[in-house]
């Protein structure tokens, strides 16, 4: 008689699983106790891999982090503006594939070097168009820090693409709001066409790089 043989239990298959459920139950919802229902094995079990639920954390950004960069070259003919509006397209794309996607990736160490390799490209790139290495360091962080921001707010009100949260209809907020007129009217922009608004926004910072700066 055959018995199933299962994966063994590490660092990745754990937070695989967790990502897995997060689309279902949220940050919030999402424990150890429930990660380990899901692998079928006791929640002390994750303890050996996990001392709490930011190490947890830690290691599912790392992974949404290699999920997002497995088998994305960077395109070898890019400037250093396609580059940040390339890079910042795709974190978007893979923070919205998550619930809460954002709150995940926030605040979180990666548990291994996979960015190291894609950060000194970019330092590099910037650095060869004019910019000091900390002028390149903040650029690359500020527009990484605005598209963690967007997301964050963004998936507060559609936690899933498609998905909207009750009271977020602009024209009832319109509606409430007749006594100012403008921001009343300012509803369709900030609550509207998400992509619209993420690249206008996306291309501000940009620009302001090269006024601030004076790349090349």
């Amino acid at each position: 008689m055959s018995t199933e043989r299962r994966a063994p239990l590490d660092r990745r298959r754990v937070a695989a699983t967790a990502l897995t459920l997060l689309n279902e139950v949220g940050l919030d919802g999402l424990t150890l106790r429930a990660i380990a229902r899901e692998l079928d094995v006791k929640a002390p079990a994750l303890y050996w891999h996990f001392k709490d639920k930011q190490a947890l954390l830690d290691e599912m950004a790392t992974e949404m982090f290699r999920r997002m960069t497995d088998g994305i070259e960077p395109a070898p003919d890019d400037g250093w503006r396609e580059r940040l509006l390339r890079s910042n397209r795709v974190l978007r794309r893979t923070l919205l594939a998550y619930r809460d996607g954002a709150k995940v990736f926030s605040g979180t160490r990666f548990t291994g070097l996979e960015h190291a390799e894609q950060q000194e490209a970019n330092l590099r790139l910037l650095t060869s168009a004019g910019l000091t290495l900390t002028q390149a360091a903040r650029a690359l962080q500020t527009t990484f820090l605005y598209t963690l921001g967007f997301v964050a707010e963004e998936q507060g009100v559609e936690p899933m693409p498609g998905e909207r949260r009750e009271g977020f209809d602009v024209e009832a907020r319109a509606r409430l709001m007749a006594g100012h007129p403008l921001a009343a009217e300012a509803g369709a922009a900030l609550f509207g066409d998400y992509d619209e608004h993420f690249e206008e926004g996306l291309a501000l910072i940009v620009a302001g790089i090269e006024s601030r700066y004076g790349t090349n």
